[in-house]
């Protein structure tokens, strides 16, 4: 009696292994991002929807983001959360973001703490600047905002259907508590 076990065994592992040069090639190729941002459009308020867990976030609930553009073309960025609770005092640091990519604007360099430097990708952006998709092109860091602190289920999904096909690990994403009310 033949058996057909290795046979079935070696397509199973092909699939596989295609599969993982897939998501591979998608991990490591160049990450677009939105043709242009306004900087004063982008500024403002921005309540984090969802986001790819970040030791500086650990526990973080009500998250938002605020940008100030400065005279000097940076933007002042100031980020808040409430740990472990909504109702948890308030924390918040201070940095500055300025552009790594004249012609676009949707490559910042964000620094909290001197010399070190990280990406902000603004991968997605809705037209009238009522949310975002950002990231880095390591796919390590991943943010959902949005101006109001819920976001419709259908856009948020296509958000996260968007950050899977440019190779963002989706599967591990955070969605952050928000205080039912506009006022954090």
């Amino acid at each position: 009696m033949k058996t057909r076990r290795p046979v079935l065994f070696a397509a199973a592992a092909a699939a596989v292994g295609a599969a993982a040069v897939v998501y591979s090639r998608t991990r490591t190729a160049p990450l677009p991002v939105v043709p242009h941002v306004d900087l004063k459009r982008y500024a403002g308020l921005w309540y984090e929807i969802a986001r790819l867990p970040t030791r500086y976030e650990r526990d973080c609930e009500a998250v938002t983001a605020e940008y100030h553009l400065q005279p000097d073309g940076t933007m002042r960025v100031r980020n808040t959360c409430r740990r472990k609770s909504l109702t948890s005092p308030e924390e918040s640091a201070t940095g500055t973001a300025r552009v790594a990519d004249r012609r676009t604007n949707a490559k910042l360099k964000v620094s909290f703490f001197w010399p070190f430097t990280g990406d902000y990708w603004i991968l997605d952006l809705e037209g009238d600047y009522q949310y975002a998709l950002v990231g880095e092109p390591k796919r390590e860091n991943l943010w959902i905002l949005c101006r109001h602190p819920h976001l419709e289920r259908s856009i948020r999904d296509k958000l996260v259907a968007k950050a899977r096909s440019l190779g963002f690990p989706v599967e591990k994403l955070i969605f952050t508590p928000q205080p039912v009310s506009e006022n954090p």
